[in-house]
């Protein structure tokens, strides 16, 4: 039986990086820690670290696929939380769709989800598909699969 979960941890040198980008360390501190801006380094490094494929468009359902042919969605668990519904459900004036979330765990292997919040040190977490169909299936995602920072390390801690 494979584990419900499994971890790498990234080490980022903040002065290393202010540096090069010419920013201040609060600046890179800052970015770093916003999902959306982070979100494509993340996918890079994940896709460098596993030896996988980015996605060929943005638009598809995951980021990475792996030298298995396995597909993943990468996510970043940020100070308002993590979600495991598409993209495209979440948002002002966007609406969740059960349907199209259960499609996506169809498609996704699993999830690589970044805990950029304690970043320079990012712990990524590997979660399988089949667990957040169980967490779904129990009630413990939020009523549109978002759920707060605590629970999540809740969850993840239980195992």
């Amino acid at each position: 039986m494979k584990s419900n979960f499994f971890f790498t941890e990234f080490k980022w040198d903040v002065n290393e990086l202010s540096k090069s980008l010419h920013l201040t360390n609060e600046e890179i501190k800052e970015y770093f820690k916003d999902g959306r801006r982070c979100s494509f380094l993340i996918e890079r490094k994940l896709r460098i670290y596993m030896k996988a494929e980015l996605a060929e468009t943005e638009g598809k359902s995951y980021d990475l696929i792996d030298e298995n042919n396995n597909k993943w969605e990468v996510r970043s668990h940020t100070n308002d939380g993590v979600y495991f519904c598409p993209s495209y459900m979440m948002g002002s004036g966007r609406k969740f769709d059960e349907e199209g979330f259960l499609k996506k765990l169809k498609v996704v292997f699993g999830y690589k989800i970044a805990n950029i919040q304690t970043f320079p040190n990012v712990k990524v977490y590997s979660i399988f598909s089949e667990k957040v169909l169980e967490w779904y299936k129990k009630g413990e995602l939020g009523k549109n699969t978002k759920i707060k920072p605590k629970k999540f390390l809740t969850l993840i801690n239980e195992q």
